[in-house]
């Protein structure tokens, strides 16, 4: 890759955007996944799954108005189509990160749950180390995408659309 290249994909601006905008997504994504996974009794992978998608929303807004410049852009329709398919891509990413390495993990180490002695709340180290690594893998996966193909004109929008009518 070439080095102007490169230094266009990480811009340490946009990168540091990003990461925050990221991180926010990803405290959405744990904790709304951790009250349905305890609410509804859900399996893990579907509780990554919905977490993911109640997510989506809070990513697609911040990461517009604050990560790569595209606040006055005035094609929020044609970012949005792209976005959400970028993030099927990256739900899939989290999905199998997150599930795979958990019966890594399961395999190698057993399970294992402590308590919280103040919320009285089972917590499963390995479920949320687990999670964190799939949101790992699709963060790189989001800030590529996104980077270089959401929040760019790249001409795929025109040709989706014209292949639509």
């Amino acid at each position: 890759m070439s080095k102007q290249k490169q230094s266009k994909l990480l811009n340490k601006k946009d990168f540091i955007a990003y990461f925050l905008v990221a991180g926010t997504g990803a405290v959405v994504q744990l904790v709304s996944g951790s009250i349905l996974r305890n609410q509804f009794d859900l399996t893990y992978g579907a509780s990554v799954s919905y977490g993911y998608i109640i997510s989506f929303f809070v990513g697609f807004t911040l990461t517009k108005m604050f990560a790569f410049d595209a606040r006055n852009s005035n094609q929020t329709r044609r970012e949005m189509v792209k976005f959400m398919m970028v993030a099927a891509g990256s739900w899939g990413v989290t999905w199998f990160f997150a599930v795979a390495s958990l019966s890594f993990v399961n395999q190698m180490l057993g399970e294992r749950t402590f308590t919280l002695p103040i919320l009285q709340k089972s917590i499963n180290p390995n479920e949320l180390g687990c999670q964190v690594v799939g949101m790992g893998f699709s963060f790189v996966f989001n800030y590529i995408m996104h980077k270089t193909f959401t929040f760019r004109s790249t001409g795929f929008y025109n040709r989706l659309k014209a292949f639509i009518r």
